[in-house]
Formats: C-alpha cells, sequence, structure tokens
C-alpha cells in the first residue's frame, strides 16, 4: 500500500482510509471482519465522527477494539467534532465546553485513551478561535489527541485558527472525486470566462500543499452532494466505458481506477473509502498500487464532462 507523510513530522500513513460512516448497522463480527480486510489490503486508517448515527459507529467500533486489544497499535484512529445534530436542525459548535465534551464522548465510545487524529467537521459560522485553541491544548496536553486538523474548511478560515491554535493544522478533508473536480477545475480554468474558472474554496489544494496539510478526499465515488456513485451508473455511459478501458488495461476494478485518480494527483492525498463491502474494500485498496499515466488521467476528467481551455 502507498503511503503518504502528513504533517511537517510527515508521519506515515496508508493512502487509503476506511471510512466508517456506515458502518452502525453491521454486527461487531462483520466490523471485526472488515479491519482485518483493510489491515491486510495495507489500510492502516480509519476515519469517524461523533454524528456518525448518533455514535453508534463509534461505540461499535469500540466494542470491536475492547474484544480485539491487538488491533489498536496496528491503526491509526481519527475522529471528528463540531456538528450537532438535532431534533428540528442542525448547528455546528466549536466551543472549548463542546470540543471537550464531544472528544472525551467519543474517547469513551471507541474505548480507547486517545485519537491519532481530531478534524473539526465543518465550519462554525460563530468560531471563537482562542476557544479552539484552548481545547486543543488540554487535549494535547492531557494526551487524548496527538494531532490534529479540519474538514470542509478554506485558507483563510485554517488561518484565522492558526492565529490563536498553536498545534499545526495537519489533514483538511474535502469532497474530491472524478465526478467532483472542484479541487482543481479553477487552477485548469485560470483566468476563463467558463464556469469550471470559478474560485469557490480560495484555492484550498495549493494552499495545502504550500502548507504541508494532507488532503483527505471523501466521497471517492460519489457525484454531486450525496447524489450517488458514477461507477456503473448509466448516467455517465462515456466515463464508465473509459474507466472500464483503463481498468481492464491494469486488470484491476473500476474502484481501483476511481481510487488510483485520486491518487495519481501529486499532493499526496489520501483516498476514504465509504463502503464496507470487503469485497470492494480489496478491490478498491489496489488503486494505491496503480500509477495512471498522464494522458489516462487527463482522458478521465475530460470523459467525466470536463473540458480544458
Amino acid at each position: 500500500m502507498k503511503q503518504v507523510a502528513i504533517g511537517p513530522e510527515k508521519n506515515e500513513a496508508s493512502a487509503v482510509v476506511q471510512g466508517c460512516m456506515r458502518i452502525s448497522e453491521m454486527s461487531e463480527a462483520a466490523v471485526e471482519k472488515l479491519i482485518e480486510t483493510d489491515l491486510e489490503n495495507g489500510i492502516t486508517f480509519f476515519d469517524h465522527a461523533d454524528c456518525y448515527s448518533q455514535g453508534a459507529c463509534e461505540a461499535l467500533f469500540g466494542r470491536v477494539l475492547a474484544k480485539r486489544p491487538d488491533l489498536r497499535d496496528k491503526i491509526t484512529l481519527q475522529t471528528k467534532c463540531g456538528i450537532v445534530h438535532g431534533p428540528e436542525y442542525t448547528l455546528y459548535d466549536f466551543s472549548k465546553e463542546h470540543l471537550l465534551e464531544t472528544v472525551n464522548a467519543s474517547l469513551k465510545r471507541l474505548q480507547t485513551d486517545h485519537v491519532d487524529y481530531l478534524l473539526l467537521h465543518r465550519p462554525d459560522a460563530l468560531v471563537e478561535p482562542e476557544e479552539v485553541a484552548a481545547a486543543f491544548d488540554e487535549l494535547h496536553s492531557e494526551g487524548k489527541v496527538l494531532h490534529f486538523g479540519v474538514s470542509n474548511q478554506n485558507p483563510y478560515q485554517m488561518e484565522l485558527l492558526k492565529k490563536s491554535v498553536k498545534q499545526p493544522l495537519e489533514v483538511n478533508q474535502l469532497q474530491f472525486s472524478i465526478k467532483a473536480t472542484g479541487l482543481v477545475d479553477a487552477g485548469i480554468n485560470v483566468n476563463m470566462t467558463v464556469d469550471g474558472s470559478n474560485v469557490r474554496d480560495g484555492s484550498i489544494l495549493d494552499y495545502c500543499r504550500l502548507h504541508d496539510v494532507t488532503v483527505q478526499a471523501w466521497s471517492p465515488f460519489q457525484y454531486g452532494f450525496f447524489e450517488g456513485v458514477f461507477l456503473d451508473n448509466p448516467k455517465f455511459p462515456e466515463l464508465n466505458k473509459k474507466i472500464d478501458e483503463i481498468a481492464a488495461k491494469y486488470g484491476v476494478s473500476n474502484n481501483a481506477i476511481a481510487v488510483a485518480w485520486i491518487l495519481r494527483h501529486p499532493a499526496e492525498i489520501q483516498v476514504i473509502l465509504g463502503t464496507t463491502n470487503v469485497k470492494r474494500v480489496a478491490e478498491s485498496a489496489k488503486g494505491a498500487d496503480i500509477t495512471l499515466t498522464r494522458p489516462e488521467w487527463y482522458e478521465i476528467y475530460l470523459a467525466a464532462g470536463n473540458k480544458l481551455p
């Protein structure tokens, strides 16, 4: 499995990450099997969030870790916090009190004394960087969180946090896939009078590369905002024809090519798998061992409906 270097300390991590958002309906045995399959295929990084199924995903994962304590030292454990799901609406909360409360609750559910990475899940419009800094300092000094990052934030949101936060922000989790190419579109269409030239994210990909921030790509097989999977989807015949053609060349599945396309970017991105199907996990992991040619990368980009100036 290809490794990527995270943050200024260049800590090595697997290029493919197991996302745990959908595990809540699985049995403990099935989750244990999923973890074992991940490890067998070189996937050692696991991504959670306190809001996934209102904590049920973390609790289930924690029960497996309690049953199999040998697994904890083999994995890198990440969780996210800051989203508050209420009965009528969702809000965001980066207050010191909320961050400390939710992290402690996550550790209890995960049945571990620390997480390797903690990310702020979605931007809080009412964020007070001093409160975030105070929470991070306490969590770090107590050994409850080793590394920190953000999710879905633009450069100035990160800079605002960095005004007060002492610890490096080492990760930014962002949407990126063959059918969600916003991270690269504006950079390709600079100064053009086309939709793709609109800079919607503050050039966050370039910012992350300049500041040693690892991008984690979520929903690598989805199009739109959770509208569905583009692979084998009759809505995208030209794209699937091109992906299948390249998959046949390398002797892998279309899932692997979707992963390889993201990993071909030199930013050393991590890909977060949402699937819990062990067969698809194993197939997808093979994408980390494929380096697409430059023409293949651009052919897929064009087949997805994008244009080059």
